[in-house]
């Protein structure tokens, strides 16, 4: 079954060989329009004329099929990226060599239908001038299919540019998914280690308050398996959590650890990475002394409708190991792939601040 493109193709190389005969005669006529040969067609016998037109006919579609085989041969093995100037040459010589080659075997032709004709002067030069020509618009052929052929490949280029980039974009979305996931992972044990480890005191020291202690940690727990494959939570929801973790802190440090919070209403709809704030409250109660005489201060506030600040009072363990900074590394990793905007730290004498921006989500 012939398919639309064969049927298209067709019929636009019928319209071409038509446009080849038109300019064929149109440049003959404009290169010389005195020439008596134009006024013998009126002269002629009709059958005649359908014997020039039908040859002619015959010769512009070899013309197009010799041009486009050319380039189709040559952009095998002299491709246009390769060596532009060498394949133009090659080309060009082999178009008018071929031409040429048409025009002796049509020339044949005429001689088998109407013998050998002695030619004027004249004639031989409305010859030559017709065998110029016929190079002329062989080469113009060539030249459009060429330039039909660049402007398809540039087309399919781009075309094959655009998928790569959706593609690479795809592959990059899936990338800083793994690695947001596989940051979120990062929380647990370190969350886990620390209260477990309460946990195990309180079960020898006081069994109710430790099944309180477990209960909260349970909700707790619950909270960040619930919201390990989410990468953002409203703020409301990420305080309330903080909220149930508050307690956790009062029952492993007492009054030693005072956490204060003063955030206005109007940002809880705003989204922010899940368990950051915990996390930034467990760094500072890692880095710093709580003590009676020392309490750790945290005061998570807003001072605006784009951020929250936790803020701590810094008064840094003495011979501390050397912190591995993870926990201010994984916030900041998690709002690089998620935002535009990253935490800011702020680091003075006796104060420790981390600006977390707000998200719209």
């Amino acid at each position: 079954m012939e398919t639309v493109n064969s049927k298209h193709n067709r019929y636009l190389r019928l319209v071409l060989i038509l446009v080849v005969v038109v300019l064929i005669y149109l440049l003959a006529y404009l290169m010389d329009p005195y020439n008596a040969t134009w006024t013998c067609y009126t002269e002629r016998s009709f059958e005649d004329l359908f014997i020039e037109i039908f040859l002619n006919l015959v010769l512009s579609w070899a013309i197009i099929e010799t041009s486009t085989g050319i380039a189709y041969w040559l952009e095998n093995r002299f491709p246009w990226y390769g060596s532009s100037l060498i394949r133009f040459f090659l080309q060009t010589v082999l178009i008018i060599i071929s031409v040429g080659v048409l025009l002796f075997i049509q020339d044949l032709i005429f001689i088998a239908i109407y013998g050998n004709v002695n030619f004027t002067a004249q004639e031989r030069l409305s010859l030559w001038q017709f065998f110029m020509v016929t190079i002329l618009v062989s080469v113009m052929v060539s030249a459009v299919h060429t330039g039909y052929y660049l402007l398809e490949r540039w087309k399919t280029s781009m075309s094959e540019a655009s998928d790569l980039r959706v593609k690479t974009l795809e592959f990059k979305e899936i990338a800083m998914q793994a690695e947001l996931q596989s940051l979120k992972l990062q929380l647990d044990p370190h969350f886990m280690f620390n209260n477990f480890s309460t946990l195990s005191e309180l079960i020898n020291e006081n069994p109710k308050v430790a099944a309180l202690f477990l209960e909260n940690l349970s909700r707790v727990y619950r909270y960040m398996i619930q919201n390990l494959k989410r990468d953002l939570v409203q703020l409301k929801d990420e305080m309330t959590f903080v909220n149930a973790y508050v307690y956790l802190i009062g029952i492993r440090h007492g009054d030693h650890v005072r956490v204060n919070i003063d955030l206005d209403e109007a940002i809880m709809t705003k989204s922010i990475p899940p368990i950051t704030v915990q996390l930034l409250i467990e760094n500072a109660i890692k880095h710093n002394i709580a003590t009676s005489l020392k309490p750790l201060t945290i005061h998570i506030f807003s001072v605006d409708q784009c951020t929250i600040t936790v803020t701590n009072n810094l008064q840094p363990i003495a011979n501390a190991l050397p912190s591995t900074h993870l926990g201010l590394q994984n916030i900041r990793d998690r709002y690089r792939i998620l935002s535009s905007k990253l935490p800011e730290v702020i680091r003075s004498t006796d104060q420790f601040s981390v600006v977390l921006p707000l998200i719209d989500f």
